[in-house]
Order: structure tokens, then sequence, then C-alpha cells
């Protein structure tokens, strides 16, 4: 089943809240699921229920080297990123030292470290997913009205793969498959690069989605 799933990126938001910082968490294991987002925030449900209220909270999903079978393998670097609010620090430092079950897979969680934002002209993400946008034309549109919510002068575009077609994504949440696309915006002032960080644009950013990066050599830092 595709669903097309999102969030305005105006909603709810509140431009005058603390600035947010990133924590980095170091992750132990062997594999996880390739597509992890929904159950990575389950686990973290789990243990502390609190962290679905919180919508300004995003989280990024592990890194690691694809297997080629649905699964990849976790190494050094594997983390665990999380966005939030200073206030909501302790929150999320709650993580540490604990272990999360993701179906068969299990990972440790370790102290991390804790960075504030940094500017950059040109940021990317892996996938933004809007609801009812599931078509490239469509989705770039209204992906610019949400920066436009924002205050957010930048130019948008999806990056083609290298059969020339646009990178669109897929994660499964429950039975549903959700589309995006690989998202970059370019352009962007100090301010609007530390904004777009802090917010991101689409839906599903407690599952990976719409967690912008900056770029380096073409590649996410």
């Amino acid at each position: 089943m595709i669903a097309s799933v999102g969030f305005s990126a105006s909603q709810d938001v509140d431009l005058g809240l603390e600035p947010f910082v990133e924590l980095c968490f170091p992750v132990r294991g062997k594999y996880l699921p390739a597509d992890h987002g929904y159950a990575l925030f389950c686990g973290w449900v789990n243990l502390d229920s609190e962290i679905r209220k919180q919508k300004t909270v995003s989280i990024l999903t592990v890194p690691g080297f694809p297997d080629k079978q649905g699964k990849i393998i976790l190494n050094e670097y594997s983390c665990l990123r999380v966005r939030v609010p200073i206030p909501l620090i302790p929150l999320a430092y709650k993580l540490a030292g604990k272990s999360i079950r993701l179906g068969i897979h299990e990972i440790q969680i370790g102290i991390p470290e804790i960075f504030t934002l940094k500017p950059a002209s040109k940021l990317k993400s892996r996938i933004v997913v809007i609801k009812g946008h599931s078509e490239p034309q469509s989705f770039l549109v209204t992906a610019q009205r949400q920066l436009d919510d924002l205050g957010i002068s930048a130019q948008i575009s999806i990056p083609k793969d290298r059969q020339g077609e646009f990178c669109r994504k897929t994660i499964k949440v429950k039975r549903y498959t959700i589309v995006g696309f690989t998202t970059e915006v370019s352009g962007l002032s100090d301010d609007d690069s530390i904004k777009l960080q802090q917010w991101g644009i689409g839906g599903k950013r407690h599952m990976g989605c719409g967690y912008f990066l900056p770029c380096k050599g073409g590649k996410n830092v």
C-alpha cells in the first residue's frame, strides 16, 4: 500500500524557541534494517513515551554499510543524530546507555557528543515526505511553499540518479509505503541555513525524514 504523509513546516512552529543542538550518540551492534526509521522511533517511544509529544525533535536514521539484502552493517562510525531545542537536551540524553530492539536486531546507545548547528549555504536531506505530493513537480511547489512559510529564501531541487531520474525514496510505516524525494536546498544565508536545520520541511521528522545536513563535495557530512 502506497501513502504520502506530511506536515506543514509552519504548523505549530514557534520561531522564537530556544536554539537547537545536535546530539550524536555512538551506536553499537551488528545489523539494522536498511529502512529502520519507524522501528527506531517506536523503540525510543517504548523507553520514554514523552518523545512522541515533542514535535520539535528531529531524528536521523543510523548510517552503515548496505549488505544488499535489506540490512545495513554497523561500524565504528555508526551514530544516531538527534536535534532538539536546548531545554529538551535532558529528554534526549535519557537514551544514553540504553539498549533498543528493532525487530530481531538490538543496538546499544552510547554517551553522546553535543554540537551546535553550523550554517552551510547548501543543505541536503536524504528523504523529505509531503502528504499528497508523490510526484516531483507538485512536491517541489509545496516544498517551496513550506520554505516560504519559514521565511527562508533559497533554491530547492531534487537531484537525479545515475539513470537521470529524480531521486525518489520510500520509507515503511506499519503496512504503508510512504513516498518522498532526496531534497537539496542551496543559496542559503547563515540564518536561513540554521533555521532549515532546526525545523526541516515535510513530515515524519521523528523517522529520519526532512533532516537536513550540510553538503561537502556533493555529499552529506
